[in-house]
């Protein structure tokens, strides 16, 4: 089974997580990066006018700089990413949007300052084409054992 991690970060805590990830599923590695990358300011949520504010109310698609060429070649795909506003961030709504995953099976994985995954999984769920097949909101520090018995859960 091939295996494609899929990740957004802001801060670097979903990155770290998302490499941890990758290596125990023995899968392969994206990054889903914004067009325009974030400021500091943009990803200050105690401003109203910040940019991540600005996105998540108006609902906004958020151009991503880079496509995954071979998308078709992966049975089992995690997406991850922070938790913003209860949910996933933009990013990922609109990279969930710009693939057929039919077929594939995908788990999404969060990290947070506070939040859990929540109701994440059903909204993300209608937009896009495959089904979910799991979630889980993990600490950036998570043990690798924990990961590993998740991955593979998968399988």
């Amino acid at each position: 089974m091939k295996t494609l991690v899929a990740y957004f970060s802001a801060s670097g805590n979903t990155a770290s997580l998302a490499k941890r990830v990758a290596q125990a599923a023995k899968a392969d590695l994206f990054e889903i990066k914004p067009v325009e990358p974030y400021t500091d300011a943009d990803l200050r949520w105690t401003n109203p006018l910040a940019r991540c504010n600005k996105e998540k109310i108006g609902k906004k698609n958020v151009p991503i700089a880079d496509r995954v060429q071979n998308l078709d070649e992966y049975d089992l795909i995690f997406i991850g990413f922070p938790i913003w506003y209860y949910g996933a961030p933009n990013i990922i709504e609109t990279f969930v949007k710009s693939y057929d995953f039919s077929g594939k099976k995908v788990a999404l994985f969060a990290t947070s300052g506070g939040s859990d995954i929540g109701k994440t999984p059903a909204k993300l769920q209608p937009l896009m084409k495959g089904e979910i097949v799991g979630s889980k909101l993990f600490r950036p520090d998570e043990s690798f054992a924990e990961l590993n018995v998740w991955t593979n859960s998968f399988n």
